[in-house]
């Protein structure tokens, strides 16, 4: 059962006023996946290490001079096809887990930040990893 949307509006927007875009199927994931070459991809949740680090860490983090192509969500809880098929499809191997994020090159995986790495710190903290790997793997 997913939560209530109402409900989750708010933490959806904490991303989307960053121009993070939203998948909400299967289908959306693939086409964002595959259409724009360097893609963060961020699990979104309810929790409070979402609210409180990882979702803030994702808008600083996009301030950085290097960035993705596309940075886009589905959120846990809620996008419940679209979360288990970016598990099953393109996270293979890594264990699930919300909040996480996932960077992808040309379609391939190339870096991931697991919720135990997003629980230990802080959201500067965490953006500064993100602006590590963007630095590293975008264009």
């Amino acid at each position: 059962m997913a939560y209530p949307e109402p409900l989750i509006i708010p933490m959806r927007e904490d991303l989307t006023k960053h121009g993070v875009v939203e998948t909400r199927s299967p289908d959306d994931v693939d086409r964002v996946i595959r259409e724009n070459g360097t893609v963060l991809f961020v699990t979104n949740s309810v929790c409070g290490c979402a609210a409180g680090k990882a979702r803030p860490a994702v808008g600083m983090a996009l301030l950085n001079t290097k960035r993705p192509n596309v940075a886009a969500t589905v959120f846990a809880g809620a996008d419940v096809a679209a979360t288990a098929h970016l598990r099953e499809r393109h996270l293979q191997g890594i264990p699930a887990s919300s909040p996480s994020m996932a960077l992808f090159r040309d379609g391939k995986l190339v870096w991931a930040l697991h919720r135990f790495e997003i629980e230990s710190r802080q959201a500067p903290q965490i953006a500064e990893i993100l602006t590590q790997a963007f630095d590293q793997h975008c264009a």
